[in-house]
């Protein structure tokens, strides 16, 4: 089946920004996922009670990580929007990170964007203008979401805007 995302490029060659499509909105005690065979977002999971996603989460379209998804991207922004929606981010860095997952470990990286159409991220270029207490908020996250889910993620590493483009780009399908 086709969908409105399989011709999306990772980074749209007009502006260089990075398209995110959105899975799961800011707020959301439920996962969404892109099933690309059927062409629709379905529920993939709820989170343990008390858990929500801290900012908007998708995927860029174009791409597959280790792991054999499309890259996962965090976007920042002041109001979540609707599933399904693409949102052209400048990339500020990314969380690389390993997953342990019934036995099998991989590369898990979480890419981080920033819509800068507004004003509370328009200033944040890189992953440090973040702060190290909302990084590691972040990494937080992401270490709970997946132990509840059975599996293990550790950070590695922080990186900024050139490292987090040139794991993109050596993952574009």
């Amino acid at each position: 089946m086709n969908s409105p995302y399989a011709d999306l490029p990772a980074f749209d060659p007009e502006t260089g920004k990075l398209n995110a499509i959105i899975e799961t909105p800011k707020g959301a005690h439920n996962k969404y996922k892109f099933d690309s065979k059927k062409g629709l977002f379905e529920l993939d999971k709820t989170l343990p009670l008390g858990m929500v996603f801290p900012f908007d989460f998708g995927f860029v379209p174009a791409t597959k990580g280790e792991d054999g998804d499309p890259l996962d991207v965090l976007v920042l922004l002041e109001e979540s929007v609707f599933c399904g929606c693409v949102v052209p981010v400048r990339l500020i860095g990314v969380i690389e990170a390993r997953q342990t997952q019934d036995g099998e470990s991989f590369r898990n990286d979480r890419f981080i964007g920033a819509f800068e159409k507004q004003e509370l991220y328009a200033g944040v270029k890189e992953l440090k203008d973040l702060g190290e207490e909302s990084l590691e908020k972040l990494e937080q996250f992401f270490v709970l979401y997946n132990e509840a889910q059975g599996r293990k993620f550790k950070p590695l590493r922080r990186s900024g805007a050139k490292v987090a483009r040139k794991l993109v780009e050596a993952q574009v399908c």
